[in-house]
């Protein structure tokens, strides 16, 4: 399916005075294009016709791609989206043999993504991703939204809107515990909100008796027959089977990163294990689907594996697709042969994204290599070059005309008018859209919404000019058999490196820059199938040495280095 995939919204009933979020700009969303994925790696093997799948790219293409198959068949969906915490979230590389960096962002410390918004594009963004999450969840589904203080109460309204407010079940507060900051002039904000709707008014997924906790003592002791306290249902228990959690988690979980047994990798974001147990156990029963289409560190899909889950994950951010494919193999590795095992899974591309590793980075990139002079202060424009004004659309995925909504809202009409008076024959403004690919006929639309203004429109698309563009250096190694073996002789990760020599940090073996080696021994040319996962611990290093089988074709060797950046080779 090539063309626009159409849908429409379940109409909700007319409620008086149902309350709907305003915001400017916003844009109905009701149809959207389908996208293809590439399948780039495999992991393991199906079970009973299913295996597991990761995606890297925008989740909006990602959704808009699992439309066509999976359109009502998710069971679960938790997400923990952006915040719009005004922060920039970072991740501090350790080299191996020599600790961690402890820089600036200029640097060695690498960012992963910026949670830095306006409330009208926070709000179109999730307002859209929540539409199609409406209809990827069953009629049985349940969706989590992770929030906090920052956008909880407009994400509430946003979520009455989509999914309707009879369809709220719960507000969940995650309390969690530490020290304020001196001088405050208000209580210490020690929790995060979890929201809960189900698809359907009333009907949803509720395992009680796998969620229960302890009663606490007072309880045990003071308990009679015929008292029904907080947390009991109708009917014959026993107290020994426990209680239903409250609707705000701190005994459970304990502070806000615990040590609840499963080690945590130091992604920014990082969720405890034992908040994604609780609400996958509760919410979905084995064999279910459960997605997150803002994966992180992939914690989700970690959970929904040892419990007997099958999952859908994606992410923006290569870093978090290497992260959580490192933990899903090693969680395999770990579970019983009576597990439920839906370990296999595969590795998607949706569009292509091997132009821009980690899109926090990408506009300076655009900005240095096109020699752009930034407008690091404008609201409208990024820069200018060659007399021209420079508009970079987002990466990591197509530009679409709804995107230029934002661009027509902000643009300096009174200048334009102004202009237009003084010299009625010469364009008012020389615009360059800068995206990597586009819809068609973007250009003829944005032309069509300023036929008022003589403008003189290009655009570039990077996709299409790339060859001529030298945005990162390109990493190298030296590979070669011997003896039967396949000996990686150097790896040389150029952008690792450069930030290295920043910090003046010494390496004496190639070894400590690797974080991965994958091998497959029989590449078919399209699908990578490693049968080695070198994957070492924080303290080790990869072996670079590997026993040759004497059924091996083809060698498709992936080197990962610590900035998640890999090399690809052939062996032949």
């Amino acid at each position: 399916m090539d063309g626009q995939l159409t849908f429409e919204f379940e109409q909700r009933p007319t409620i008086k005075g149902f309350p709907e979020l305003r915001w400017t700009g916003k844009r109905p969303y009701r149809t959207t294009q389908y996208y293809p994925a590439q399948l780039r790696e495999t992991y393991g093997e199906e079970l009973n016709g299913w295996i597991n799948k990761i995606f890297w790219g925008d989740n909006l293409q990602v959704m808009s791609h699992l439309l066509k198959e999976y359109r009502g068949r998710i069971d679960l969906i938790y997400i923990d989206p952006p915040f719009d915490s005004k922060a920039d979230y970072k991740k501090k590389i350790e080299v191996r043999g020599i600790g961690k960096a402890e820089s600036d962002s200029t640097s060695f410390e690498e960012k992963q993504y910026g949670d830095i918004w306006t409330n009208d594009e926070y709000l179109q963004f999730m307002y859209e991703r929540l539409l199609l999450m409406s209809e990827l969840l069953s009629d049985k589904g349940s969706i989590f939204i992770h929030c906090d203080w920052h956008k909880n109460h407009h994400l509430r309204c946003l979520m009455d809107e989509v999914f309707g407010p009879t369809n709220f079940v719960n507000e969940i507060a995650w309390c969690y515990y530490g020290p304020g900051s001196p001088g405050m002039r208000q209580f210490n904000r020690k929790h995060d909100n979890i929201l809960w709707y189900s698809k359907t008014h009333n009907v949803w997924k509720f395992n009680a008796d796998a969620v229960r906790i302890p009663h606490d003592e007072k309880t045990t002791g003071n308990f009679k027959q015929g008292l029904r306290g907080s947390g009991f249902i109708a009917g014959e228990y026993s107290l020994a089977d426990g209680k239903i959690p409250e609707d705000w988690w701190e005994m459970a979980i304990a502070g806000r990163y615990p040590n609840d047994g499963v080690k945590r990798v130091g992604y920014p974001t990082e969720k405890p294990y034992k908040l994604l147990e609780r609400i996958i156990s509760a919410a979905t029963d084995q064999g279910d689907i459960v997605a997150d289409f803002f994966m992180g560190s992939g914690v989700t899909q970690m959970c929904a594996m040892k419990l007997g889950r099958r999952f859908i994950g994606a992410d923006i951010n290569l870093g978090a697709i290497q992260t959580t494919t490192k933990r899903l193999l090693a969680i395999a590795k770990e579970m019983k042969p009576e597990d439920i095992r839906y370990t296999g899974f595969e590795v998607y591309n949706v569009n292509n994204y091997d132009f821009f590793r980690n899109p926090v980075e990408a506009r300076g990139l655009l900005i240095a290599a096109l020699e752009i002079q930034p407008f690091p202060q404008s609201d409208v424009w990024d820069g200018e070059l060659d007399g021209r004004m420079i508009k970079i659309m987002p990466v990591n995925r197509i530009a679409t005309k709804a995107d230029l909504k934002e661009l027509l809202a902000n643009l300096p009409y009174k200048t334009y008018e102004k202009r237009k008076e003084e010299n009625p024959h010469q364009p008012v403004e020389r615009i360059t859209i800068v995206c990597m690919g586009h819809e068609p006929d973007l250009k003829g639309a944005l032309e069509q919404e300023l036929a008022d203004y003589k403008i003189d429109i290009r655009i570039m698309d990077i996709l299409r000019d790339k060859a001529n563009l030298q945005l990162k250096r390109d990493s190298e190694a030296e590979i070669v058999r011997q003896d039967g073996k396949l000996v990686v002789r150097a790896f040389y990760p150029m952008n690792l490196m450069q930030k290295l020599s920043l910090q003046k940090e010494y390496v004496e073996d190639w070894r400590q820059l690797v974080d991965s080696i994958m091998i497959d021994w029989n590449y078919d040319g399209v699908v990578m199938q490693p049968s080695v996962t070198d994957v070492p611990g924080k303290k080790e290093m990869v072996s670079g040495i590997y026993e040759i089988p004497e059924s091996s074709g083809t060698i498709k060797v992936k080197i990962t280095d610590l900035l998640s950046e890999s090399l690809e080779v052939e062996v032949r």
